[in-house]
């Protein structure tokens, strides 16, 4: 199984543009007369008389259909084509490149939390009940956690290296990433891995096995990683801590 929680994808956006062209067609109509009248319609046909032509339109119906697979169903047309024109034509753009990118990610941000709405309310909900188990234990940012066993050894910091044990799931149940599995425990540094980590294994003495509940904002928040873990989700990790930079639990 893939070593996910090693690896932290950046959040990244890529501007896309969208054009739409409709078209209005209307049924032949019918005639009394014996002779068959030829087909009548309303509609535009277009004609691609170049290469430009056919890309033109190739690159605004690929690129909205992508926007479409990521849940954005339309744009403010008049803008998107000014904003083409604009940068075609060496315009001063109406709004900086800064805020140009941070407009595109929060479009994509709301969309996207849309999209989850599910997976985000059941994440809550589940928090919501789990701190009222006995044993759980809640932080100020929200982590909630439970001690499996406790060690007698030095906790880490969060520049500290260690070595560890884990088994992660989703919610249902479901099993996406385990060291127990693979036989093999994992080396990494602390300030390396989702927040939820850094901050609960730093709770930990060398020695000990704790049972984690991430909220989706200290896990990977609005990213999938793979088709392991959806967007939005809230993580539950088992982790058991062997070492400290190299030192083991005495």
């Amino acid at each position: 199984m893939k070593k996910i929680i090693i690896t932290l994808a950046l959040p990244f956006c890529v501007f896309v543009v969208n054009a739409q062209t409709k078209a209005k067609n209307t049924s032949p109509k019918k005639t009394t007369t014996t002779a068959k009248a030829p087909a009548k319609s309303n509609s535009t046909t277009l004609v691609f008389k170049s290469t430009l032509d056919s890309a033109s339109y190739a690159f605004g119906n690929t690129m909205a259909s992508s926007m479409k697979n990521d849940g954005l169903n339309s744009l403010n047309y008049d803008l998107l084509i000014k904003g083409l024109k604009d940068a075609f034509g060496g315009a001063t753009p109406l709004i900086s490149k800064e805020k140009s990118q941070a407009a595109i990610n929060n479009l994509f941000v709301s969309v996207s939390r849309q999209k989850n709405a599910p997976t985000i309310a059941e994440g809550k909900a589940f928090l919501e009940k789990n701190k009222q188990q006995a044993g759980v234990q809640v932080t100020p940012s929200g982590l909630q956690y439970q001690v499996i066993n406790r060690g007698t050894g030095i906790r880490p910091k969060a520049t500290d290296t260690v070595l560890v044990n884990y088994r992660g799931t989703l919610l249902n149940g479901k099993q996406f990433d385990s060291s127990y599995d693979r036989k093999e425990p994992l080396s990494l540094p602390l300030n390396g891995v989702i927040a939820g980590w850094t901050e609960g294994v730093q709770l930990m003495q060398t020695g000990s096995k704790y049972k984690f509940f991430i909220p989706y904002n200290l896990a990977y928040g609005e990213r999938a990683m793979g088709d392991d873990i959806p967007a939005y989700s809230t993580l539950i990790f088992e982790i058991e801590l062997l070492k400290v930079n190299g030192k083991q639990a005495e």
